[in-house]
């Protein structure tokens, strides 16, 4: 494998906070210093970068993608602002567009529909849908992609009015959507490893050396999994790195065992395990009913005795569980099921495997000393807030302003020391990490603001914690670590505390904390030059 120093830039690293050079050799950082020493590396190295002031950083995880899922929405109509998609209107435009140019029953895909951001206040109707479509097949994914709206041509090929979740109007939930988005998404094998390759790239292209997929049955197969891992287990075949979970529930320790047996190289059994829904959807279980559906509050997929089982046998295999939580009154359920299974196998036991929460947004003091108690991993979304938090945002249509503004509690979280490792759920918000940094430091709630620091760190050696990998050393850039690196040019470094907060160390560049973006609201974000898995180039912009 061959060595490259790069030069004449800053160097992200605890080991040397004014480091203005890096070597990298047979996949690992081998020196970190200052430029005038690396005037003696030249000669040994085979390729030499100059920096020209640009940032080296450790390259970002995302803890928790959806991988054939971002594929689709890449090729889909992206019916979010960002796709120029501003109401109902420009929506069933871009349906009609598409479905003109496609071949005849050739379904029409979109995602990131959100009808609060629609003057019309409301998704299509399946009437709207056959009109837009011609009668062909239209999926339409919510943004939170846990709902969906759906063609008469799609609805009757699939059976979907004899479901749960099916609504005549063409809104799908549970079992009706999980049926919808099979019928909507065959795909050849050819076709499936091209929708893989097409997300990874896009993901090495912004920095990402290393992605958690949270498959389910509802989302991919086995054998799709099974793919993945085949694709990214070496550096060498140009991907990110992968750590892989499965959502099926287990009932026995024989479950848990047959499905690491079909899926080799497993890290943990759960992650997308719903407990809940999405509050988008008004399917995550409430404690009381949502403000804007006095008469609904959600709907819990599990019970304890469900958590506890799943628990007690993925424990006994010997891997993590994981559980996709959102609303209180399923982090209630959940906490009552973990309890039952601390009972069974012992708290030291299950801190051990170091179980994970995926999103958990409404955490109460109770229940954050429970999640500390019982040693509870949390991989979260900031970029969640930042969408949708504020007075003026979903979650206070939803939930009231009251209830909104406790959501995401970044900062409690990670002064109460609970492990966190920061995603982005894609395709429900995008793979741009520096975006979750940033929604991190400028959270809705000021109480709840972190540092540019304590959130870059949750976005990269915060993701191989919460897989059990940082003792490898990666997520940083010192001698000895794997070279997954990442090259930025930014207009401006600095130190940024959390606006609002005091910070008990300085952000004087001159006390040595290394240096980041600034990610001031109207500053634009840094562009990626170069990302770097185990010393080879994934992506390539210098």
């Amino acid at each position: 494998m061959t060595s490259t120093l790069y030069r004449h830039g800053v160097v992200h690293t605890s080991a040397d906070p004014f480091a203005e050079a890096l070597l990298v050799d047979d996949g690992t950082v081998a020196w970190v210093g200052a430029d005038d020493t690396a005037d003696g590396l030249v000669a040994r190295a085979d390729e030499v970068v100059d920096l020209d002031g640009a940032l080296v950083t450790p390259g970002f995880v995302d803890a928790h993608v959806h991988v054939l899922e971002t594929g689709l929405a890449l090729e889909s109509i992206d019916l979010s602002p960002a796709g120029g998609v501003r109401s109902l209107a420009d929506a069933l435009d871009a349906v009609h567009r598409t479905a003109t140019a496609l071949p005849a029953g050739e379904p029409v895909l979109g995602y990131g529909w959100d009808e609060l951001r629609w003057p019309e206040g409301r998704p299509p109707t399946r009437e709207e849908l056959d009109a837009a479509g011609g009668g062909a097949p239209v999926y339409l994914a919510r943004v939170d992609v846990h709902s969906a709206v759906v063609s008469s041509a799609l609805s009757h090929g699939a059976g979907l009015d004899r479901l749960p979740g099916w609504s005549f109007d063409g809104r799908v939930e549970r079992e009706a959507h999980h049926a919808a988005r099979d019928a909507a998404r065959a795909v050849s094998p050819e076709r499936r490893t091209a929708l893989y390759r097409r997300a990874l790239e896009h993901a090495a292209a912004r920095g990402v050396v290393s992605v958690h997929e949270h498959s389910a049955p509802a989302i991919d197969t086995r054998a799709g999994l099974v793919e993945l891992l085949d694709l990214t287990a070496d550096a060498r075949g140009g991907l990110p790195h992968l750590v892989a979970y499965r959502g099926e529930l287990c009932v026995t320790v024989d479950d848990a065992r047959e499905l690491l047996e079909a899926i080799p190289g497993l890290t943990g059994i759960g992650g997308d395990l719903n407990v809940d829904g999405s509050l988008g959807s008004h399917t995550a279980a409430l404690r009381t009913p949502y403000a804007d559906d006095p008469t609904g509050a959600g709907v819990l997929y599990l019970a304890a005795e469900q958590i506890c089982n799943h628990l007690t046998a993925v424990t006994r295999a010997g891997v993590q569980a994981g559980f996709h939580v959102i609303g209180d009154r399923a982090m209630d359920e959940l906490l009552v099921g973990l309890g039952a299974a601390v009972d069974v196998e012992g708290a030291d036991a299950m801190a051990r495997m170091g179980h994970r929460l995926e999103h958990a947004e409404m955490v109460d003091a109770r229940t954050l000393a429970a999640l500390v108690l019982l040693g509870v991993r949390l991989s979260v979304q900031p970029a969640f807030d930042a969408a949708w938090g504020g007075t003026e945002g979903m979650y206070a249509a939803r939930l009231g302003a009251g209830r909104a503004a406790a959501l995401n509690p970044l900062a409690d979280l990670a002064a109460a020391g609970v492990p966190l490792a920061f995603g982005s759920d894609s395709p429900v918000t995008a793979v741009d990490p520096w975006a979750g940094v940033r929604a991190a430091v400028h959270h809705h709630a000021a109480d709840q603001r972190i540092s540019a620091r304590a959130a870059f760190r949750a976005s990269t050696r915060g993701g191989w914690r919460l897989a059990g990998l940082d003792h490898t050393g990666a997520g940083e850039l010192r001698v000895g670590a794997p070279a997954h690196l990442a090259v930025w040019r930014a207009d401006h470094l600095a130190v940024q505390a959390a606006e609002g907060r005091f910070s008990s160390w300085s952000a004087d560049a001159r006390a040595g904390i290394p240096l980041l973006p600034d990610l001031g609201p109207d500053v634009p974000p840094p562009d990626c030059l170069r990302t770097v898995r185990a010393g080879v180039v994934l992506h390539d912009a210098l």
